[in-house]
C-alpha cells in the first residue's frame, strides 16, 4: 500500500470517529471558563442520564476508595472538583470510542490496555509523590492512559503490516515508532494527534500523545506532564507492564533528565519501589475498560 494512499485510509477513519457528544463538548468549554461553578458542571452532565452513570460509576469504585458512596452528583463534583470531574469523563468517553475488541487484531487488546493502564497509574503516583496539585493528578492519568492511541487506527486498518512492525526489533533493535515510519511512512503520534485535534483533548493529553516520542522538538508548556509520561512509559516498558508493541526499551531522553534535575521522586529506583502499588491501582483502574464495555 503506497504512503499517500496510507494516509487517505487513516484520514477517513478519523473522519468516520463519532463526533463527542454534545454534553461532553459543553463539560469541556465550561470547564474552561475559571468562572464555572459546580453547580454549572453538575446541570450539565445530568443533562446526559448515560454520562452521568458513568461518572457516579467512576466515583464510588474502588478507582478512588471513598470511605461511604455518593449519590448526588453534585457531591460528586464537590467532592472530588471540576478538572477531576472533566478528566474522568474525558477518559470515559474516549475509551467507550476506542475499547472495542473490534479495534485490536494484530495487539492484544488486554495487554495493549493494561500498559496504557499501567503508564496512567504510574503517572498519576508519581505526580502525587512530587505534591502536584490534588486537581491536576488525573490528567496526568488520562495523558497516559491515552498516551498511545494512536496504535488503535494503524493496528486496525494495517494488521498485517502492524504484525512485521513488532516483529522487526528482534532481528534489528529499534523502537516501535521509527518501525512504524520504516513499514507505513506515519506512526502512532502522528495518528494520535489527528484524533486529539478532532476531539479537541486538550494541550496536556494531546501534547503528551504527540510528543512522548520526540521531546526535543517539543515547544509547549505542558513540559511536566509530557516528561512524567514519558518516564512514566519507559518503566511500563521497562517492567513489562502490558504489551503495547514495543519490544526495544529506548534510552531515556537527555531533554527529560535535564528537566526533570535532581528530583528523588523520579529515579528509576524510587519509581520500581512502588511497584507493587502500580499494579493495586491498574485493578482499580479497570473500571474505565468497564465503563467502555
Amino acid at each position: 500500500m503506497e504512503y499517500h494512499h496510507r494516509l487517505t485510509v487513516i484520514d477517513h477513519y478519523i473522519r468516520q470517529l463519532p463526533p463527542f457528544p454534545a454534553t461532553v463538548n459543553k463539560v469541556m468549554e465550561i470547564c474552561r471558563d475559571v468562572d464555572t461553578s459546580p453547580t454549572d458542571l453538575t446541570k450539565v452532565i445530568s443533562l446526559d442520564p448515560v454520562l452521568t452513570g458513568k461518572v457516579m460509576q467512576l466515583v464510588n469504585s474502588a478507582y478512588f476508595g471513598l470511605s461511604r458512596e455518593i449519590i448526588s452528583l453534585v457531591r460528586a463534583v464537590i467532592m472530588l472538583g471540576m478538572n477531576t470531574v472533566k478528566n474522568l469523563v474525558l477518559g470515559a468517553t474516549v475509551m467507550s470510542a476506542f475499547g472495542t475488541r473490534k479495534n485490536f487484531r494484530a495487539l492484544n487488546m488486554d495487554m495493549f490496555w493494561k500498559h496504557s493502564l499501567g503508564v496512567g497509574v504510574i503517572a498519576k503516583l508519581i505526580a502525587e509523590k512530587r505534591n502536584i496539585d490534588k486537581k491536576l493528578l488525573e490528567g496526568y492519568f488520562i495523558a497516559g492512559l491515552l498516551h498511545d492511541i494512536g496504535k488503535i487506527p494503524l493496528n486496525s486498518k494495517f494488521s498485517d503490516e502492524y504484525l512485521n512492525i513488532i516483529g522487526i526489533p528482534e532481528k534489528e533493535p529499534q523502537p516501535l515508532f521509527i518501525s512504524e515510519k520504516e513499514l507505513l511512512g506515519i506512526d502512532h503520534t502522528y495518528v494520535g494527534n489527528l484524533i486529539a485535534k478532532k476531539w479537541k483533548l486538550g494541550e496536556e493529553i494531546s501534547d503528551a500523545i504527540t510528543h512522548h516520542h520526540a521531546p526535543e522538538t517539543y515547544q509547549g508548556v505542558q513540559n511536566d506532564i509530557l516528561f512524567t509520561i514519558i518516564i512514566s512509559d519507559h518503566f511500563a516498558n521497562s517492567t513489562e507492564i502490558g504489551f503495547s508493541g514495543n519490544r526495544y526499551l529506548e534510552n531515556i531522553y537527555p531533554e527529560v533528565m535535564r528537566y526533570l534535575g535532581d528530583d528523588a521522586e523520579l529515579s528509576f529506583d524510587n519509581i520500581s519501589a512502588f511497584n507493587g502499588e502500580v499494579e493495586q491501582e491498574i485493578e482499580k483502574a479497570q473500571i474505565f475498560l468497564k465503563i467502555a464495555g
